[in-house]
């Protein structure tokens, strides 16, 4: 008890000692041995590495694990080095969902064999995503924490036992200063001395340590090719996966639906019909022309727009104000929003134009148009 007091006695005093003579030296009153340049050179960049690598390793475990509650989780698993329980991926979680919801659907129906196709796929998705996570884990996460949690604590170790070593020179040579009796000095210088190969001796055993950080770099260099090449591998199974799901819903669909893919359909906005003045009260019957106030009516032939030459002038620009489907080979269909030219020709219904957007040229109902000066 005895023995264990005065050597808690002696390291509460050295504690002290060195206390002091940090703060002195932070307060400018006493001198610090400066390390030399290429050990503060090899400490920045270990320092360096140290900050990166940790920011690196905490982003990456978000990436492949962005739920906040599963990585403490597996945090505890990994200190109470039990294994880590195997969990379900969000992709097969969601392709069980859908094929059970088939089942209640009705896997004959078209609604219900998709849910299943997909659900196959989804799971597959999910498989390639479990095999990405566990062999990122295994070949860049584990060495990433190996090094923060065992080759830096031990660098970190003998920093600190560095950082000691330099403040017990110091205090040795501020006390060879302080020293007037010849005794005193020569003790002093004595110990002064014992200090100094104790700091040479650390110095060389955190310089050799630090010059580890190169082969860190390298080992880090290989595991992050690794990384990359797991990515690679599972995004190119996605791709895959997705390919081959999209080929079967785009033939299963065509079976099913056989016009639901036409690319020539194209989605018009139901807007109500023109309205004609051969509607109104006292008009003539579409389809019928008067060339006098005494004539008869004869059925007029139809209109063809393609022989139809413009006249010299009347050329107009048009904004489209709605979607229009032509009803016949002689109308122009129309898109909201787009700009065509317009002109009429003798004879025409005055509630039509004929329009032209490039090579096309067909009838066109005024009531669509907004004429531009």
């Amino acid at each position: 008890m005895d023995f264990n007091l005065k050597k808690l006695t002696s390291d509460a005093g050295v504690f002290f000692t060195r206390a002091v003579q940090f703060t002195e030296e932070k307060l400018g009153s006493a001198e610090k041995t400066e390390l030399d340049a290429h050990l503060e050179n090899l400490i920045a960049r270990a320092d360096c590495t140290k900050n990166w690598t940790e920011k690196i390793f905490r982003q990456t475990e978000v990436l492949l694990q962005p739920n906040p509650s599963a990585r403490i989780e597996e945090f505890f698993y990994e200190k109470l080095d039990k294994k880590i329980p195997s969990r379900i991926t969000n992709g097969e979680l969601l392709g069980q969902y859908m094929m059970d919801a088939a089942k209640d659907f009705g896997p004959g129906t078209p609604y219900g064999s998709t849910l299943i196709t997909v659900g196959e796929y989804q799971k597959r998705l999910g498989g390639a995503e479990r095999e990405f996570l566990q062999t990122s884990a295994i070949n860049f996460l584990t060495p990433l924490r190996n090094f923060l949690e065992g080759d830096w604590r031990t660098i970190s170790k003998e920093r600190r036992l560095l950082e000691n070593r330099r403040l017990d020179l110091d205090i040795c040579k501020a006390r060879v200063k302080k020293a007037k009796q010849a005794e005193a000095k020569a003790a002093a210088e004595q110990e002064l001395r014992v200090a100094q190969t104790e700091f040479d001796r650390q110095a060389e055993v955190t310089r050799l340590l630090l010059e580890g950080i190169s082969s860190t770099h390298v080992n880090h260099l290989r595991c992050l090719h690794e990384f990359v090449e797991a990515q690679v591998t599972y995004y190119a199974q996605c791709h895959q996966y997705m390919q081959e799901l999209q080929k079967e819903l785009s033939s299963a669909n065509s079976d099913t639906y056989p016009n639901s893919f036409s690319s020539n359909a194209h989605p018009s906005t139901t807007c109500p019909s023109p309205v004609s003045s051969s509607t109104l009260p006292g008009a003539a019957p579409p389809g019928l022309i008067t060339s006098g106030p005494n004539s008869t009516r004869e059925p007029a032939g139809p209109l063809k727009i393609q022989d139809v030459q413009p006249p010299a002038t009347g050329h107009r620009k048009a904004k489209v104000l709605y979607d229009y489907d032509a009803h016949d080979a002689s109308e122009l269909s129309l898109l909201a929003d787009e700009l065509i030219t317009v002109y009429t020709v003798p004879g025409m219904d005055p509630d039509w134009l004929v329009g032209e957007r490039g090579n096309q040229k067909g009838k066109v109902p005024v009531t669509y148009l907004e004429l531009l000066s």
